[in-house]
């Protein structure tokens, strides 16, 4: 959902968008909070040959399997020295749930259209195209991720390929 879906949509509405705020690294990020559905500590998980590096393999949540990609690997974000408040974001994508490794859950963002800035431009688009909007904050900013566009299409076929296998 682009920026100006965004305002479309609360011109509508009149209601404040809800986002859930994160730490990859040293910077924060949210994503919509009505694509996520829990969040859990770091589980145990079983890898899967041959998958890409910030695919961390699948878990058993409740009977359910779920696959775990660590969102830092994939956005080459470096990870905090201390990972004690390391969690995982359990989203739905396009009506699969995934598990996103994240530094640390910061809160619930509540916020109207005009705090939320357009992208802006970048050397490289291909970077920005998951990159919903930005938050403006009193003194910083939130960036607000698209997670079904973050994962490409390769990533896609992986995680089908692993629901299939298990």
């Amino acid at each position: 959902m682009s920026v100006e879906e965004l305002k479309a949509k609360s011109q509508v509405s009149g209601e404040y968008h809800r986002f859930l705020e994160f730490t990859l690294g040293s910077e924060d990020y949210a994503i919509p909070l009505l694509s996520v559905r829990e969040v859990i500590s770091i589980p145990e998980t079983t890898p899967i040959p041959k998958a890409p590096t910030h695919f961390l393999g699948i878990m058993n949540l409740r009977g359910q399997v779920i696959s775990v990609v660590d969102l830092r690997t994939k956005l080459k974000i470096k990870s905090k020295e201390d990972n004690a408040e390391e969690s995982v974001i359990i989203v739905d994508v396009n009506g699969m749930n995934l598990g996103i490794v994240v530094d640390s859950i910061n809160k619930v963002l509540a916020f109207s259209d005009d705090e939320v800035s357009e992208v802006p431009e970048i050397e490289t688009q291909a970077n920005a195209e998951y990159i919903q909007g930005v938050y403006r904050k009193e003194d910083s900013l939130t960036v607000l991720l698209d997670v079904a566009k973050v994962l490409d299409l390769n990533d896609r076929k992986l995680l089908s390929g692993t629901k299939a296998a298990a």
